[in-house]
């Protein structure tokens, strides 16, 4: 075993000796990659991954949790100061579940679930009862506002005045609540939702008036305001005709744009539409009576009553000779009898004629004015033709929206103030000009050339490249060193012969050293 060891090692060390220094180094760093690549898929992918489950917590339901995932054996992590819990996040949904279910998450309150529990196996007192109920309405009343939009937390204190039977209902105390809000970051609530608040917990809490409720928040007091649903309903109302006025304004720019953009170019036509609107609403009850037609204007008879009397009898009528006698009386006519005969005939006809109920609401809005005014590139509005057809155009759709304005549509010297056309060179074309410079072919060319440059430049790099490493994987033959002569028997004496060889050895010490070389090989 030893030896077969050994000769591993004998091979690995000829094989790393035989290798050139380039190819040591190239050798290793694909190691060191190859390593430090196991190294760090080892790390990702035994990593456990963790998810935020729960957060904006207090340290009770904090404790809670981390008591849970103790028991259940679930890892978990802290974070922000305490008030995060993550969990990983293969078992995070079935956690949320699981706590959620304990009922462990409760914002710092228990609310009415505290009755589920009996405090004592002999019941509960009447003081025990008052203080639960009062943490339990204490804790519903925070839940919702918890669940309030922007609301990050909430603490609630409320009074409950002492029922007394020896006080009329004007003598007894009144509820209260003191509530401190915590916004969420950068969160600041409308006026609307202010007055939500107030609302929200008069109705939770009983015998609680507005007035003895107080809601504060680290910035300062929320005040109600008893005009608030119609500031709040105002504000909604004018946010949503500005919302009107703008889409119907940019929806009226799009089509004048797309229609222009055609003729002119895009960029060369700039357009701006102003209206004024009316958003009164108007509702009209009509009730409307006709008789029916081809009927002589009369309607169909609904009902008809006929009465005839005819009547005949005696009649006695002043007449006859003036009475003389004793009895009688001076200067009256005696009277004569005789027949009369009365007939009366009566109709009475009811007709039912159409009537016609209307209820007319009027649209949402009512377009009062607009304006027009639309600026075009010189260059592209030289004709007079191609500037009145622009102006013809615009003319026919002020006409077209103000047609139930009230104004005259058909006044040209009214319709032609709200419409401008202006014929400027634009600040921008010139430097746009200047910007411009070539067209759109020549870029595209200039791009491909300077690409094949790019391309061929590489191309040349690694044919260096290549050629550099087949040549040094050929083994070089040792050059030839010529080595310096001195002949020493052309000078004189041996005196001369020093002086040379001291000379070339101090001005030149490597061909020295070659002479002497060549010597030896000699001898």
């Amino acid at each position: 075993m030893n030896e077969r060891i050994a000769q591993y090692r004998t091979r690995l060390t000829q094989f790393w000796s035989q290798m050139g220094k380039k190819q040591k180094i190239w050798l290793g760093a694909s190691l060191a990659a190859i390593v430090l690549t196991i190294v760090l898929l080892t790390v990702v992918f035994s990593r456990t991954e963790y998810e935020i489950a729960f957060q904006n917590l207090d340290s009770t339901d904090a404790a809670a949790i981390m008591n849970a995932l103790d028991g259940s054996g679930i890892p978990y992590q802290l974070g922000d100061n305490g008030k995060s819990i993550s969990v990983p996040s293969k078992v995070a949904s079935r956690v949320k579940v699981d706590i959620g279910s304990q009922g462990l998450v409760q914002n710092g309150s228990i609310g009415f679930d505290a009755f589920n529990t009996s405090s004592t196996q002999f019941g509960t007192t009447e003081n025990e009862f008052n203080v639960k109920y009062l943490n339990a309405l204490n804790g519903e009343v925070q839940q919702l506002l918890n669940a309030m939009q922007g609301v990050q937390s909430s603490k609630v204190l409320i009074n409950l005045p002492k029922e007394s039977v020896f006080l009329s209902p004007e003598d007894e105390e009144q509820a209260s609540a003191s509530i401190m809000l915590q916004f969420m970051a950068g969160y600041r609530p409308s006026q609307q939702e202010v007055d939500g608040y107030y609302n929200l917990v008069k109705t939770a809490v009983p015998k609680l008036a507005i007035a003895d409720i107080t809601i504060s928040s680290p910035q300062g007091e929320l005040t109600y305001s008893e005009a608030g649903a119609v500031a709040a309903g105002s504000t909604s109302a004018a946010d949503t005709q500005f919302k009107i006025k703008r889409k119907y304004e940019s929806e009226l720019k799009k089509d004048i744009q797309e229609f222009l953009s055609l003729i002119v170019g895009e960029d060369n036509v700039v357009i701006q539409v102003s209206s004024t609107m009316n958003f009164d609403a108007k509702r009209t009850e009509e009730t409307l009576y006709r008789p029916l037609e081809n009927n002589n204007n009369n309607g169909v008879v609904r009902s008809e009553e006929i009465n005839s009397n005819t009547a005949t009898g005696s009649n006695a009528t002043p007449g006859g000779v003036t009475g003389t006698g004793e009895t009688d009386v001076p200067g009256y006519e005696a009277g004569s009898a005789g027949d009369s005969t009365s007939e009366s005939n009566s109709t009475v006809r009811n007709y039912e004629i159409d009537t016609i109920n209307n209820s007319i609401v009027s649209s949402p809005f009512v377009l009062k004015d607009l304006n027009i005014s639309i600026g075009i590139e010189a260059a592209e509005l030289n004709e007079e033709g191609s500037r009145e057809a622009i102006l013809n155009y615009l003319t026919g759709i002020v006409r077209a929206q103000l047609a139930d304005s009230g104004q005259d549509v058909n006044d040209d010297a009214l319709v032609a103030r709200k419409v401008a056309l202006i014929s400027r060179t634009f600040a921008a074309s010139a430097d746009a000009n200047q910007g411009a410079g070539l067209s759109m072919p020549w870029i595209i060319g200039l791009g491909a050339a300077a690409l094949a440059i790019i391309g061929g430049l590489v191309y040349v790099i690694m044919r260096r490249r290549k050629r550099q490493e087949i040549e040094e994987a050929i083994p070089e033959e040792p050059a030839k060193v010529e080595y310096p002569t001195l002949d020493l028997e052309s000078t004189g004496n041996e005196n001369q012969a020093r002086k040379n060889l001291e000379t070339l050895a101090k001005r030149k010490p490597e061909e020295f050293v070659n002479l002497l070389r060549t010597w030896l090989v000699d001898e």
